[in-house]
């Protein structure tokens, strides 16, 4: 999801277009969650974000920070912001299990 969102609307308060903007990122999240996983060996979704004003001022952040640099966008007063969301499937790693001989049972 590449996509510029206006924060400003003639007719709706700022904070309301503003949790309107996060409602739709969480709604795109959830719906990319869902998605079935190409390989059993695959563990899970993962996400790459990118917030900025414009495209050219996006800065990549944690999935987990990517609401609060929407807010921070919009304390410094733009009136559009930029927000990518790529989706990318992680492995994730097997815990080993080591058994030592003291633990062996005779």
């Amino acid at each position: 999801m590449k996509k510029i969102f206006k924060l400003t609307d003639e007719k709706k308060h700022e904070d309301r277009v503003l949790e309107a903007v996060k409602h739709e990122i969480r709604k795109y999240v959830k719906r990319e969650k869902k998605k079935k996983l190409p390989d059993a060996n695959m563990t899970y979704w993962d996400f790459d974000c990118k917030v900025g004003a414009t495209s050219d001022s996006a800065k990549a952040v944690d999935f987990d920070a990517l609401i609060k640099e929407l807010d921070g966008v919009k304390a410094t007063g733009a009136t559009e912001c930029y927000v990518e969301i790529l989706a990318k499937i992680v492995d994730k790693p097997i815990k080993e299990i080591t058994v030592s001989s003291e633990d062996e049972i005779e």
